[in-house]
């Protein structure tokens, strides 16, 4: 364990130290959390939408900008995974459990207590399905890709280490490699663990759930205990097997379930309504992007609380996932231009994302317009199970998404041990498998941990207020990515070339 960094040390001592907070007093850890999260969102709500939109924006400038034909690597260098492969690992860890756990459940949320209209009404839905697109479209990947591309800029196309400080340097220069280098790796390491385990938290509570609604499992701590030993063993597996084996091979089988299951529940569903909401919904969201962006409702406490529950919340959950999301898409994205690579991060999941939501919250809103069923008398992780037993081929969809389920979560945990390794072994590409085994112990422990202690909320208020102090550093990453690339199209004469005047002579 020679290689191991001093972030490792410095990282696994909060972790655990936070952990004991949270399993010892999980309501006052719950509390501290809470309020410091109710702080942020209330009082720096402003600062959320306006940094997360120029974020969006500072990557569509990037996607028409000369730079935009730089690769990330060497001049010659080719991709290290088809598209389809690349496509398939980067959603597979930017959204995966993510989009099966809200699924239903989010739009659902939305149709009975909506941003502005009158919950239950058909106005409702189409501003449920507006938010749930908003969400869980660009601007949620231009957060992930701004990282992601600092990253692989940065590292294959500059030589630094695969860190989050390395990006920092043309602003920060040699500090990165002291003391507050390790402070900026630190935080990332810090949101990374607390992110996956509260997602590892979500996934064995709807693996639960699921097997709950089907076979009248008990839904609790022992078999979630089970659940986990069983999953960690799986991706530990995977783990062990490198980045282009098991990863490569996991994520192509998520693609595979991902779109069979799409497709199973497009059929059943109400598919015309389906195409119907999806095209409107779509339109709704370009006509309303900008006002969505800026939507702060300052002279409205309903109106303003709505907003801090979900769209703030969700700025800072996004912003708190991409040290983890950001890492592991820049290592599967070497080779790409930086235009082939924000059009690939920031498009294309997007767009999956909102026919996803489409066919499986057009299905929940309509199961509880039409079935005269309340689907919001079941756990969250039970409504998309309720959703598919008012539709043919019930089972089958129900066993296909609790295998897509076990899938992301093998995936998810397998990218973060992955990530987790390189960030504390000096940002090695190939971290060594008893450093990554490490890692997937620790994370699995804490998820049992705070399964037990009932910590999980709290600890997503805990990841919450990490986002804040990581939110400058993305500030410092945009600046230090513009002024290299800044300085290296003045190197490479990469200039916008107008177009030759006719001779009308």
């Amino acid at each position: 364990m020679k290689r191991i960094s001093n972030v490792f040390w410095i990282s696994i001592s909060i972790v655990i130290a936070a952990v004991i907070f949270g399993a010892i007093t999980p309501n006052l850890f719950e509390q501290v959390t809470e309020s410091f999260q109710n702080f942020l969102t209330t009082a720096f709500g402003w600062y959320y939408l306006i940094l997360v939109t120029l974020i969006v924006i500072f990557c569509i400038f990037l996607i028409f900008s000369p730079v935009g034909a730089i690769r990330l690597g060497k001049p010659d260098e080719k991709p290290d995974f088809s598209k389809g492969t690349w496509f398939a690992m980067l959603f597979s860890a930017g959204m995966g459990i993510g989009l099966v756990f809200w699924g239903s459940a989010e739009p659902l949320s939305h149709f009975i207590e909506p941003p502005l209209a009158e919950g239950g009404t058909n106005a409702a839905h189409k501003e449920a399905m507006r938010y749930t697109f908003f969400h869980w479209g660009i601007h949620a990947w231009g957060i992930y890709a701004i990282v992601a591309l600092a990253l692989a800029y940065f590292q294959f196309r500059k030589d630094e280490p695969g860190l989050i400080s390395a990006t920092l340097k043309p602003v920060l220069g040699k500090s990165m490699n002291g003391p507050l280098g390790t402070v900026v790796d630190v935080l990332a390491v810090f949101a990374t663990v607390i992110g996956v385990a509260t997602t590892l938290g979500f996934g064995a509570a709807q693996i639960n759930g699921g097997l709950s609604y089907l076979l009248g499992i008990p839904n609790n701590f022992t078999v979630q205990l089970i659940i986990i030993i069983v999953v960690t063993i799986l991706f530990m597996i995977s783990a062990w097997s490198g980045l282009g084996k098991g990863i490569k091979y996991l994520s192509n089988t998520n693609m595979i379930l991902a779109i069979a299951l799409l497709l199973l529940m497009f059929i059943a569903g109400p598919t015309i309504l389906i195409l119907n909401m999806f095209t409107d919904s779509l339109g709704g969201y370009i006509q309303n992007i900008i006002q969505m962006s800026f939507r702060i409702a300052p002279l409205n406490e309903e109106h303003r609380s709505w907003i801090n529950a979900w769209t703030i919340f969700y700025w800072a959950w996004w912003i708190s996932w991409s040290p983890f999301v950001g890492i592991f898409i820049a290592r599967v994205s070497r080779g790409r231009t930086i235009r082939e690579f924000i059009i690939g991060v920031l498009l294309l999941p997007a767009i999956v994302s909102f026919f996803w939501f489409a066919v499986f919250g057009t299905s929940a809103i309509q199961v509880q317009k039409i079935e005269s069923i309340d689907l919001t008398q079941f756990a969250t992780e039970e409504v998309l199970f309720a959703v598919f037993n008012e539709f043919p081929w019930s089972t089958v969809l129900s066993i296909v998404a609790i295998t897509l389920v076990c899938t992301f979560f093998i995936t998810s945990a397998d990218s973060a041990t992955f990530v987790l390794g390189m960030q504390t072994t000096y940002g090695s590409l190939i971290p060594p498998s008893r450093v990554k085994l490490t890692w997937g112990i620790a994370q699995s422990t804490v998820a049992l941990i705070l399964l037990y202690s009932g910590g999980l909320q709290a600890l997503q208020n805990a990841l919450i207020a990490a986002a804040f102090p990581f939110s400058f550093i993305m500030v410092l990453m945009i600046i230090s990515l513009y002024r290299s690339l800044t300085k290296e199209k003045k190197e490479l004469g990469l200039y916008f070339k107008p177009k030759p005047r006719k001779d009308h002579r």
